[in-house]
């Protein structure tokens, strides 16, 4: 067995390395608060959030996707006492919409950590 090391790897042509023409890192994922002044706290391939009201948020990527045909997959915490469920509002080449409910009350809530995991959607 051989052992590949290497700081960084490049597509020859550009983009996310393959492997038997799979992606190897997500496109984009970002964390960030989702409870009063929302801010990321670390992200990669996201330009900016949007808070659209309580338990709704709106992931910007940095460079449009070719399609919007890429999976999502988020988390969230720090509703209260309830736990939280998320659900998708959207998927755009431009960003991802995304909300949380609390399980009991079906209720929008804010949570405190968000994050979410973009990978797929390049040509």
């Amino acid at each position: 067995m051989s052992t590949v090391k290497a700081n960084d790897l490049t597509n020859v042509a550009g983009g996310i390395p393959t492997v038997k023409s799979q992606q190897l890192i997500p496109t984009a994922w970002v964390n960030f608060n989702g409870t009063g002044t929302v801010a990321i706290r670390d992200s990669e391939g996201v330009s900016s959030i949007l808070d659209n009201g309580t338990g709704d948020y709106t992931v910007n990527f940095a460079t449009s996707m070719a399609n919007a045909n890429y999976s999502a997959l988020s988390y969230m915490s720090g509703g209260g006492d309830d736990a939280l469920y998320m659900y998708m509002y959207s998927a755009t080449t431009s960003g991802i919409r995304m909300g949380a409910r609390t399980a009991r009350t079906s209720g929008k809530t804010d949570a405190s950590t968000v994050t979410a995991v973009v990978m797929g959607g390049q040509s």
